[in-house]
């Protein structure tokens, strides 16, 4: 089976009302849906939430659970807080560093940009704790196409020494510029 696409992802948020209002006014997404039940039809279980969906853009679709009578919403402490974030890439550049200044202006921390070579990010906390990214593609075709041909290689060597491959050291090192 072939995946035909993302349906939705979907995380936990502390107030789905609020969570709602921040995306909207923060990232322009808009609330497409809301489905709210007593029980969970999966499980059957009594645990009544409210699940909202809002439109990510190009069919994507961001989803939270609003889940009042369960403890409260904590992160995987075994993970560094860096590593579980949603990455949602913009246009261009110059659209990064306006919504880094929108999000500024409104009193939300921002990190960045980063240069990670194929693209610039800037990253944020939405008022769940959920670390965000959002991300514009600076990667060239050939850039892409050296990445490409040493994936394998690079997997391989990770799984039998667990340390950083060399293998696409150009990102790093300015070897191979932005504009080959």
């Amino acid at each position: 089976m072939l995946i035909k696409k993302v349906h939705h992802v979907a995380y936990r948020c502390i107030d789905a009302k609020q969570t709602v209002e921040w995306y909207q006014k923060h990232l322009d997404m808009q609330f497409v849906l809301a489905i709210a039940e007593d029980e969970v039809p999966s499980t059957k279980a009594p645990d009544p939430y409210m699940h909202i969906f809002l439109d990510a853009g190009q069919g994507n679709v961001l989803a939270f659970f609003e889940l009042p009578s369960q403890p409260p919403m904590d992160r995987d402490r075994n993970t560094p807080a860096w590593v579980q974030h949603l990455a949602l890439e913009c246009d261009s550049v110059e659209t990064l560093l306006a919504t880094k200044e929108r999000l500024t202006a409104a009193g939300v921390e921002v990190l960045g940009p980063t240069d990670h070579t194929i693209f610039k990010s800037i990253y944020f906390f939405d008022p769940n704790g959920h670390r965000l990214e959002i991300a514009a593609n600076t990667g060239t075709p050939e850039m892409m196409r050296k990445l490409n041909e040493v994936k394998w290689d690079m997997l391989e060597e990770w799984s039998k020494t667990k340390r950083a491959p060399k293998h696409a050291a150009w990102m790093h090192d300015g070897s191979l510029t932005r504009g080959t």
